[in-house]
């Protein structure tokens, strides 16, 4: 069975520059796959050809088997996409939008699906207003609204949260839940990395045109980042001369220990009594910790 998405060797050259650099990923079925990196990267150059918007220098893309350069047509039909910029559509209403967009993929009858999706999105009220009439928010929710009227089971996001309120970030993120358990493939862009932590199943990492490290969000976490451990004592006690310690004040100390260690593996290290311990915390790592190690950047 093909992938929902396969990136293999992709390379883009803008004249004697090269922004993208031998990259390949793939998509899983029913995954959300966090595509991360900072700006000029090179994300925007690989979304570019996924949505065939650009033709690569290199290497191959295919969406659900189909390849987006030799069999682009039937690669848009299995391929929604939300673009991060909010495009104007003018004097058309919200309803016609998605009619349209509709008949460009030669459904006709799809009025079910238009009420579905206006209904979810919270823009059944807005049906017959013209676009220009909405809100940013409601901009953003009817292009998702035009991303999925033709059921596509691969869905690119590309910093959908990009300026939007708290409620419409937290509606959409269910949302994307609700089309994963469907079953729907999601490839997400995003800065907000504690987003793509609690969404992302996978993350690939990309800096200056090349994947630095592809993975489960999980098991990124665990391989690039420690685990901190906070203890306050009871009593002041001698300065602490340990491999782990990172700080000490007072009665305060701060450990940096590795991630498939815990409370019991420190205490086992350390020469004061647990019983001196009145309080202990446990910060784990977080993405944005291993993205930032990934880079080669220094850590808080």
């Amino acid at each position: 069975m093909s992938k929902p998405l396969s990136v293999q060797e992709l390379i883009k050259d803008y004249g004697p520059n090269r922004a993208v650099d031998k990259v390949s990923f793939e998509v899983e079925p029913g995954e959300i796959f966090g595509l991360l990196g900072p700006n000029g990267a090179g994300k925007t150059s690989i979304i570019s050809i996924i949505t065939t918007l650009e033709r690569p220098t290199g290497g191959a893309v295919s969406v659900f088997g189909h390849d987006v350069v030799k069999d682009s047509r039937q690669a848009k039909v299995n391929l929604g996409v939300v673009p991060q910029e909010i495009i104007n559509h003018g004097y058309f209403t919200v309803e016609e939008i998605l009619k349209f967009h509709s008949g460009y993929f030669g459904i006709w009858e799809n009025q079910k699906q238009i009420d579905f999706l206006l209904e979810r999105l919270d823009l059944h009220v807005h049906r017959n207003k013209r676009v220009k009439q909405l809100s940013g928010g409601m901009k953003r929710r009817l292009l998702i609204a035009k991303a999925l009227v033709h059921k596509p089971k691969l869905l690119l996001l590309d910093e959908p949260t990009a300026g939007v309120d708290i409620e419409l970030r937290e509606s959409l993120w269910g949302f994307v839940e609700e089309l994963k358990a469907q079953g729907i493939s999601v490839v997400l862009t995003t800065h907000y990395l504690e987003e793509a932590e609690q969404l992302c199943d996978r993350v690939g990492i990309i800096h200056k045109g090349q994947i630095r490290k592809v993975g489960p969000t999980s098991s990124l976490i665990k391989e690039f980042t420690q685990r901190r451990i906070q203890l306050t004592l009871k009593d002041q006690i001698a300065p602490v001369s340990h491999r782990w310690l990172v700080d000490q004040s007072a009665n305060q100390l701060v450990f940096q220990v590795p991630a498939d260690q815990g409370l019991g593996d420190l205490m086992s290290t350390v020469d004061f009594s647990y019983e001196n311990v009145m309080d202990a915390q446990i910060m784990e790592g977080t993405l944005e910790d291993a993205f930032r190690r990934v880079l080669g950047e220094p850590t808080a």
